[in-house]
């Protein structure tokens, strides 16, 4: 099993974010940088997960040549 590399940041976090998380991480038993971790990794996925589908795009795409006008009208 590989260790994944860390890597030191610094940042700002509203005063009440970070009193509940780490009232959680106390709870919890474990680290704060380990809830850190994974909200960051569950926002990765949440971002990838919202864009479209390729083959939805590409359905999309495709439908410009018959209907470019219909979308420039509804786009005013």
């Amino acid at each position: 099993m590989t260790v994944a590399a860390r890597e030191k940041f610094a940042t700002q976090v509203n005063s009440e974010i970070l009193r509940t998380v780490r009232t959680i991480a106390q709870s919890e038993g474990r680290q704060l940088q380990v809830l850190v971790d994974e909200a960051l990794a569950d926002l990765i996925e949440k971002k990838k997960q919202s864009r479209p589908r390729a083959n939805v795009m590409a359905a999309y795409q495709a439908s410009h040549e018959k209907f470019a006008p219909v979308y420039r009208k509804l786009a005013e």
